[in-house]
């Protein structure tokens, strides 16, 4: 192609092809910190409702190479977070559609079925969520329309997928919330009777100092829950679910850095007491920007990894890898969170 020239001055210059151009090499970070002292992320919530996270209108195509992803740094659970919530709905079910909820496009249960047992994954189902418990602070008002959906989603997706290998109870409290006991005892008991016992999982919230509500503009409140009264509310839960909730992921965001190990500490004691598994749900997102949600800094996520690992957790989980952690997130930073993960394990 030949120079297009105007008034003397070259527009399109031929690329001078004799010229030596350096080679480039890309280098990992130089870390100044001992690696893989954390523990490693093998679970990640999928949060396909996205009510205060936008959605990133994904198809097949791009919910498998998240999968490809996913299995690449060792995840190897993956837990869908709800399964509505209020009038938006993952499946067509046909209790709640006859609710009133909105006919999906697609049927992401069955794809994440799908490809979980594809990439030989285990998939735990998030129960619906009908957004009655946030409106009212009573957990019990989630009871009757679940025990439709766990009958309805074992039969039509349980006994067809060998991925399906757990429940996730979707209500999400930090402490002696309303009806939390009678709810989670009798939701995760028909959960086990209906799958011959498959394992429960739940995600609390820590009542901390960043327990703020997510449309809020504040950062921190001035009241939080003491480790003692943490420690005293948790074991009178534990106490009435332990026969019917298998593992507990407490969510690590909404206390200090500093604040970590006193915790960790006694969510640990309190789960071995009751024969509960003791998961971490690392927050893979901020609570420290007045801008809600973007990806984590890496030292926060490596902090709370290495306070798990200090704390012998069972199992590390997030929240969420989709958005906050893979490379073809809508966040850019979630891309290069995940290069300094790797380059942390190792991986």
């Amino acid at each position: 192609m030949k120079n297009a020239v105007l008034g003397g001055t070259a527009l399109f210059a031929e690329p001078y092809l004799n010229a030596s151009e350096p080679e480039f090499v890309m280098e990992e970070s130089n870390l100044i910190v001992p690696k893989q002292q954390g523990l490693q992320i093998t679970g990640t919530f999928l949060d396909e409702i996205s009510h205060d996270i936008p959605h990133q209108n994904w198809g097949e195509k791009e919910w498998e190479k998240d999968f490809q992803h996913m299995k690449a740094i060792g995840i190897d659970t993956v837990i869908m977070i709800r399964s509505g919530y209020r009038k938006f709905i993952t499946y067509p079910s046909e209790y709640l559609l006859s609710k009133g909820c909105y006919r999906p496009s697609v049927d992401l249960l069955e794809l994440f079925l799908r490809l979980a047992e594809k990439y030989k994954m285990k998939f735990y189902f998030g129960l619906y969520d009908s957004g009655e418990y946030w409106d009212t602070g009573d957990l019990t008002k989630e009871i009757d329309s679940n025990l439709y959906v766990i009958d309805e989603v074992w039969k039509n997706y349980g006994s067809r997928y060998k991925s399906f290998q757990g429940w996730y109870l979707s209500g999400e409290i930090s402490r002696r919330t309303k009806g939390a006991i009678t709810s989670f005892h009798k939701l995760g008991k028909h959960c086990k009777d209906v799958s011959g016992g498959l394992p429960t999982l739940i995600s609390p919230w820590i009542d901390g100092k960043k327990a703020v509500a997510a449309a809020s503009g504040t950062l921190t409140k001035s009241e939080a829950v003491s480790v003692v009264e943490h420690e005293r509310e948790w074991d009178e839960i534990f106490s009435g679910i332990h026969e019917v909730v298998d593992a507990c992921a407490f969510q690590d965001g909404h206390i200090d850095y500093d604040e970590l190990d006193a915790f960790f500490g006694v969510n640990k004691k309190l789960a071995d007491r009751y024969g509960i598994e003791c998961w971490t749900n690392a927050e893979s997102f901020s609570r420290d920007m007045p801008i809600k949600f973007f990806p984590i800094k890496f030292d926060k996520l490596r902090m709370k990894l290495e306070a798990a690992q200090r704390a012998n957790y069972h199992k590390a989980i997030t929240f969420e890898f989709s958005h906050f952690m893979s490379p073809q997130s809508a966040y850019l930073q979630a891309g290069h969170l995940y290069n300094r993960y790797r380059e942390y394990f190792g991986i």
